[in-house]
């Protein structure tokens, strides 16, 4: 009896011996689900290792890379300017002591020149004493301002530098709606951010932003510190400059702009090679052609821009233009807004004579405006 208690013992032990085995390296043997918990292990399921240097699938790593090393982080100061009145015991008692502490701001830029010259916004660098430019390998200079043009909010800086990263200039008029584009810049500061969206829409105006706009637009996220960012392409090339959000928050809302590269273009050559940027200029008010406004000129034509006002001795006075006209070809394109022909009016060569085509009441007419220069705008102050 004692034998076989004992054969049984030993039996019994190794079965729940084996089975322990059994159930620790080979689960499945057992029909046993691996993932449940109080099997001692957890089976995982990890993807293969990817092959060295090649990006995922939809990934825009490349394109991010390539772009980055262009992008700029921008550090303004502006010296704070003292109150007249600060000495006054009576200014003083009512408003306190009136702190010194400069003014600081944020923003991005793009260099696109081994010289170190550097696209930025122009509300990003306006008024400021000092501006530092911040590279993404960490490098920094002072940076000088070779030129702005407010009238559509871009600037120019140059650093001194030596091997600069360049950003390869895309082709913005080949853009269309649904292409897919990054937004590259410093937002509130934080560091380099890239973030990816689609083109939205294009040759968005009216917007009362800039002077001349012609934006493109995009869902890419853009926050405050990102203007004078880069929007590239899917290959890392520049598309546009941006510029501007629409939010009721002050945050990103699904809405930005971007100044197209084809206008930053134009700005820089203008700028770097005259010191300036040179447009035509008429001496005109113009209006968008309403019902209400063509009743009250007598006007029967419902194409064109209508002219409300014109500048004594100006181009277009000179030219013979009246308040009534309206305005229905320039250099034979015709003009259907005010945005329009503002943007051909500033493409005209000053001191060249344009041929534009008018309407007074039912008469049509030809003449010949010459252009004089655009008067530079006045600072805004902010």
């Amino acid at each position: 009896m004692k034998r076989l208690w004992l054969l049984f013992t030993q039996t019994t032990t190794l079965l729940l011996a084996a089975y322990f085995v059994v159930a620790t390296l080979k689960p499945q043997w057992l029909g046993h689900n691996p993932n449940v918990a109080g099997t001692g292990t957890v089976a995982l399921i990890e993807a293969p290792p990817a092959q060295p240097g090649t990006p995922p699938a939809g990934s825009f790593r490349t394109a991010a890379s390539k772009a980055s090393a262009a992008v700029v982080s921008i550090n303004t100061s502006k010296a704070a300017r003292k109150n007249p009145n600060a000495n006054d015991p009576w200014f003083r008692f009512f408003y306190g002591d009136q702190g010194n502490e400069a003014q600081t701001g944020l923003g991005s830029g793009v260099i696109v020149s081994a010289s170190g010259y550097i696209l930025t916004n122009n509300h990003v660098v306006e008024g400021a004493d000092e501006i530092e430019v911040v590279l993404n390998d960490s490098r920094n200079a002072r940076a000088k301002v070779i030129g702005t043009d407010p009238d559509t909010d871009l600037a120019i800086l140059k650093i001194e530098l030596d091997k600069l990263p360049v950003i390869t200039l895309g082709n913005s008029d080949g853009a269309q709606v649904g292409d897919q584009v990054l937004a590259i810049g410093n937002p509130f500061g934080v560091g380099q951010t890239v973030t990816s969206g689609i083109v939205s829409a294009l040759g968005r105006n009216q917007l009362g932003i800039n002077t001349f706009e012609n934006f493109i637009q995009t869902d890419a996220a853009i926050n405050p510190g990102n203007s004078g960012g880069a929007l590239v392409d899917t290959n890392g090339n520049l598309l546009g400059i941006n510029t501007a959000i629409y939010s009721r928050s002050g945050g990103n809302m699904g809405i930005g702009f971007a100044i197209p590269v084809s206008t930053a273009k134009l700005v820089l050559e203008g700028i770097v090679k005259d010191g300036q940027i040179t447009r035509g200029w008429i001496g005109v008010e113009p209006n968008d052609l309403s019902p209400e406004l063509a009743e009250t000129f007598a006007v029967k034509t419902r194409q064109g821009v209508i002219i409300t006002g014109v500048l004594q001795n100006g181009p277009a006075a000179q030219a013979g233009i009246r308040p009534g006209d309206v305005i229905v070809k320039i250099a034979n394109v015709p003009v259907v807004d005010v945005t329009q022909l503002l943007s051909l009016v500033a493409t005209l060569k000053p001191g060249t004579p344009a041929r534009f085509s008018v309407e007074r009441k039912s008469q049509p007419l030809e003449l010949d405006v010459t252009p004089g220069v655009r008067p530079r705008p006045r600072a805004s102050g902010r």
